[in-house]
């Protein structure tokens, strides 16, 4: 547990154990393997990462600032982020009481994965109607996700503003 008492990813005690149903250890032991899953996927991809970088800007002393090279470089950092993304919110789904990921989550890796897709787009190739229908998306998305965290800073007390100067209402 941590300090103020909530239980962390991994932690389970062996009466929280004893307590779970069937499926509620069915989903408990599904939830570790796809944790850990997405975590060796997630060293894996940043190794490749890394050493795609070094190859790329060392051995064949590409420019970084090179569209194709940018494009290579940030759409792969852009993809750890969004494994990386995923994987905390299965391990934090685990420790919910009911062990569901937020629909809030659902909408901020999606967010990520098409802010990935405009990184990676190729403007000459993509038609017009493809770049409007991803940008009608993400803005989609956005207000959906905006509307969320709103809605459950209302439900809390709090007044509509930007996180980091969400206050209590007097």
């Amino acid at each position: 547990m941590n300090v103020d008492g909530h239980r962390q990813g991994w932690e389970i005690t062996r009466d929280e154990w004893r307590a779970l149903s069937l499926y509620g250890r069915f989903e408990q032991l599904i939830t570790w393997v796809l944790a850990a899953t997405i975590g060796l996927i997630v060293c894996v991809a940043a190794f490749r990462l890394v050493s795609d970088v070094v190859r790329l800007l060392l051995v064949q002393a590409l420019n970084p600032l090179e569209h194709e090279v940018f494009q290579t470089v940030f759409g792969a950092i852009m993809t750890v982020l969004i494994a990386l993304e995923f994987s905390h919110s299965i391990v934090h789904a685990s420790a919910r009481p009911k062990g569901i990921i937020q629909v809030r989550t659902v909408i901020l890796i999606a967010l990520l994965a098409l802010t990935r897709k405009f990184i990676i787009l190729d403007l000459k190739l993509v038609p017009a109607s493809t770049i409007l229908g991803l940008a009608v998306a993400l803005l989609a998305l956005g207000v959906t996700y905006w509307l969320l965290r709103n809605g459950e800073g209302l439900r809390l007390g709090l007044r509509p503003s930007p996180p980091d100067a969400a206050k209590p209402v007097r």
